[in-house]
């Protein structure tokens, strides 16, 4: 954890600790924010897992929703978070749960837990994943690196060697090789991935149809009125690195094939990775000219009255390094001043 990192979170500690959050709450203030997850699935054992931190475990789950009910917090779908910022009176303490990816394992674990505690949730899903036709090219990556002990690749024009040994090393090849691709235009991304995979053996179309749910998979999901189902494009590109009639395709196309599958409309949307950078005023455009009501960004901040509906914030709460002490904090909207600065920081 950086330095302002760990002040962040020992600021929200403290003012658990001290009792002013409970103290907020009993004058009714309060704060929303919305929770982004991506993988609900049990602990693993490995050492090398670069991508848990956008995952939460079932248990954390459901001490999540046990200790949001005990709170008096409200858990709300993206329509009511539009009814919140609308509302002149403020928007009161309430939190959003929004899962990127439509991960299987929010059907085989996250869904039953979600279900009995009647919460409300929303799933972004890119819609060539559950045709077969995406490719989750962090997840081939990663198994990459995980069963090799050095690994090649070709980056602009000449052959580069990894020392993959130890996990340390591990981690390290794994962010840069993740930040290089995710920079790249779609189709040299896809020819990067696709030279990697032959060259180790691995099957990325494989590995995305094991993640990802299928269509009748999704319909179920679907059939729970406390489940909005909504888009992250087609393909998940990086937006910013895309044309104009490519992007408009990736986000009003999305939202068309959403409504041929599952048979209703798709009105909210997920920018794809979604930080400062990955998308620009024009996909925000393109986005309400596709007739979207909301989009949710990765960008971390609270919600509050006025909040601008297609740029709304999310905050990754994974469980592991965040508290739910920390979390009862901001919500509680003592902090209401800084609460975004220590989100965006925490």
């Amino acid at each position: 954890m950086s330095a302002s990192g760990w002040f962040a979170s020992t600021g929200l500690e403290l003012a658990y600790f001290s009792g002013f959050a409970r103290f907020a709450e009993t004058r009714g203030r309060g704060r929303g924010a919305i929770l982004r997850f991506d993988r609900v699935r049990p602990t693993r054992k490995d050492k090398f897992q670069p991508l848990r931190s956008r995952e939460i475990t079932p248990q954390f789950l459901d001490r999540l929703l046990r200790s949001l009910r005990r709170w008096n917090c409200d858990v709300i779908s993206p329509d009511e978070v539009l009814d919140r910022i609308a509302s002149p009176d403020g928007t009161g303490r309430f939190v959003c749960l929004t899962f990127d990816g439509g991960s299987r394992d929010l059907i085989t674990y996250g869904h039953p837990i979600l279900a009995r505690h009647k919460a409300s949730f929303a799933v972004y899903v890119p819609t060539a994943y559950p045709d077969g036709l995406g490719e989750a090219w962090w997840v081939a990556l990663e198994q990459v690196i995980a069963n090799h002990d050095r690994i090649a690749l070709v980056i602009d024009y000449a052959e580069r060697h990894f020392d993959t040994a130890s996990t340390e090393d591990k981690y390290r090849v794994f962010r840069f090789l993740g930040t290089w691709l995710r920079a790249l235009p779609p189709p040299d991304l896809g020819a990067a991935i696709h030279d990697l995979c032959k060259r180790y053996g691995v099957d990325v179309a494989g590995l995305t149809r094991e993640a990802v749910m299928t269509w009748e998979e999704l319909s179920r999901l679907a059939a729970d009125p406390k489940v909005t189902i909504g888009s992250a494009t087609v393909n998940y590109p990086r937006l910013a690195n895309v044309g104009d009639a490519a992007a408009q395709r990736e986000i009003a196309m999305s939202r068309a094939v959403l409504h041929a599958a599952l048979g209703h409309e798709a009105s909210h949307f997920a920018y794809p990775y979604g930080e400062r950078g990955s998308f620009t005023r024009r996909d925000e455009q393109l986005v309400a000219q596709a007739g979207y009501v909301s989009a949710m960004t990765s960008i971390p901040g609270m919600i509050g009255p006025g909040a601008a509906p297609l740029m709304l914030p999310r905050i990754a709460w994974d469980g592991r390094r965040r508290s739910l002490r920390g979390l009862r904090v901001l919500l509680s909207g003592v902090m209401s001043g800084t609460a975004a600065q220590l989100a965006r920081r925490y």
